[in-house]
């Protein structure tokens, strides 16, 4: 085989999920990542490492990732060799996710500084270490990609994925009616053509 596709997983997502996208890609072997990682800098360890295990000996690898999974992937393979990346709802600007979710909770910046993690009533902890982590290291990301956004994102306003989809020169597909997480049939029908579309 010449071609690997690495299919990463949002939160609470599985690599089951890699077995979905065989079929759209024949030709390649395609493998799902299960990471550990909850945070940015230990995925950086984690899935670097599985990228060089997995990648070897192949003339291309193309990368299919899902809202937090693809934060971490940009995080961690900036400096891969990658043809062509396509993110699902991509967790594009994580400084801005923390502090919505700090105006959503009542918090402050000093409170957050003084309790280092304060839980959320919608799940999430907010973690300064991980806001002061985001601030020092910004998303640098070169490779060819697509964006694929839902209209009704509760996570991603359509400003901050515009943006930057321009930054990057990555497309930016809208789905009508979409959500953040892509997951009913005719989310993965969409999802199914635009990835066909791509390769």
């Amino acid at each position: 085989m010449e071609r690997l596709v690495i299919y990463v997983h949002g939160k609470g997502g599985s690599a089951e999920e890699a077995k979905h996208y065989q079929s759209l890609f024949e030709d390649s072997d395609v493998v799902g990542f299960d990471y550990k990682s909850q945070n940015p800098w230990d995925a950086k360890i984690e899935f670097s490492s599985f990228f060089d295990l997995h990648s070897n000996g192949y003339n291309s690898v193309v990368l299919i990732a899902n809202s937090i999974g693809a934060f971490f992937t940009m995080n961690a393979l900036a400096e891969k060799k990658i043809s062509q990346a396509m993110f699902i709802s991509p967790i594009v600007n994580m400084e801005k996710l923390i502090t919505d979710m700090m105006l959503w909770s009542n918090v402050t910046e000093d409170e957050l500084q003084s309790k280092k993690e304060i839980p959320t009533t919608f799940g999430e902890v907010l973690s300064w270490e991980y806001l002061c982590y985001v601030r020092k290291h910004p998303i640098e990301w070169n490779t060819p990609t697509h964006i694929l956004y839902g209209e009704n994102d509760n996570l991603t306003t359509i400003d901050t994925i515009s943006e930057f989809a321009n930054q990057i020169g990555a497309t930016l597909t809208v789905m009508k009616g979409g959500e953040h997480w892509f997951h009913t049939d005719e989310h993965m029908k969409f999802v199914d053509n635009w990835i066909c579309s791509l390769i």
